[in-house]
């Protein structure tokens, strides 16, 4: 189907922006600069999409079918 990937899309981005979004809770009651929190959020997120993409697109591939 054509809306697999976007649904697939849709799913992993919302995840790893809130993995990245709880990253940025934890590190707020420790002394980190906004720079290292920025950083690391982004890290987050760059890893969670790489590891969640061949694991989410399969699984929704799956369920629509």
């Amino acid at each position: 189907m054509k809306n697999t990937g976007l649904i697939s899309a849709i799913i992993y981005t919302g995840i790893s922006l809130l993995i990245s979004g709880l990253f940025v809770i934890a590190t707020l009651p420790g002394q980190y600069t906004s720079v290292d929190r920025i950083g690391g959020a982004v890290w987050v997120f760059i890893l969670s999409m790489i590891i969640l993409m061949p694991v989410i697109i399969p699984a929704v591939n799956r369920k629509l079918q």
